[in-house]
């Protein structure tokens, strides 16, 4: 059983795995977020192999809620943005190295489908939506922003995710476990949600 928490804001709700960073769903209702989150579990498997995580989507797809948080306005615009009260528990040796090679899964993924998918994607209903150059240059600048959140200012792209795995990995930095940063639990699991809703949504946009 997957344990998750709910971020329900005034428009959106979230639905979280709390242990496998990135594997997060929206939608209008919590049962709704729910269903969401059960519907991605065979895709987010391509996530936990690459890590070499042993993951069941048969099996992970049954959830125990935790938690329920209020959202906020980021909720509502479309990204998880609430705190659990487990991202604030220490995070240290097998399960540290787990959540950062599962987040670095979610960069080598991304990676190759960028490389296997046109430069021009599919438009919306309304012909909108980035190409897929563009989402590059998007997920590299929200990684920029996010990686401050944890007291890294990095500019390059491929040293500033060495960086973050370092975190990840030895539990030390400027901002770690800081009052007004993120802590690295949540750190790990808002940048790999970032990436692979991307990487979904390039695979779902591709022609």
């Amino acid at each position: 059983m997957t344990e998750v928490y709910i971020e329900k804001g005034t428009k959106r709700v979230f639905a979280c795995a709390l242990d496998w960073p990135g594997w997060c769903r929206t939608a209008k209702t919590e049962e709704a977020a729910l269903e969401a989150l059960a519907a991605t579990a065979t895709r987010y498997a391509v996530f936990a192999r690459q890590a070499k995580v042993p993951f069941n989507p048969a099996t992970a797809a049954t959830f125990k809620v935790v938690e329920r948080l209020p959202g906020t306005m980021t909720t509502d615009f479309g990204a998880p943005d609430a705190q659990a009260k487990a991202d604030r528990t220490r995070l240290a040796g097998k399960e540290a190295e787990q959540i950062a090679s599962l987040l670095e899964a979610g960069w080598v993924v991304f990676d190759r489908v960028v490389k296997k998918a046109p430069a021009s994607l599919r438009k919306g209903p309304r012909g909108g939506g980035r190409d897929r150059d563009e989402i590059v240059e998007h997920v590299a600048g929200a990684e920029d922003a996010f990686a401050r959140k944890i007291g890294i200012r990095v500019k390059d792209t491929a040293s500033r995710r060495a960086a973050i795995l370092e975190l990840l990995r030895g539990g030390t930095g400027p901002l770690a476990n800081a009052e007004k940063g993120w802590p690295r639990r949540y750190a790990a699991r808002r940048i790999a949600w970032h990436v692979i809703d991307h990487t979904w949504e390039i695979e779902d946009r591709s022609e």
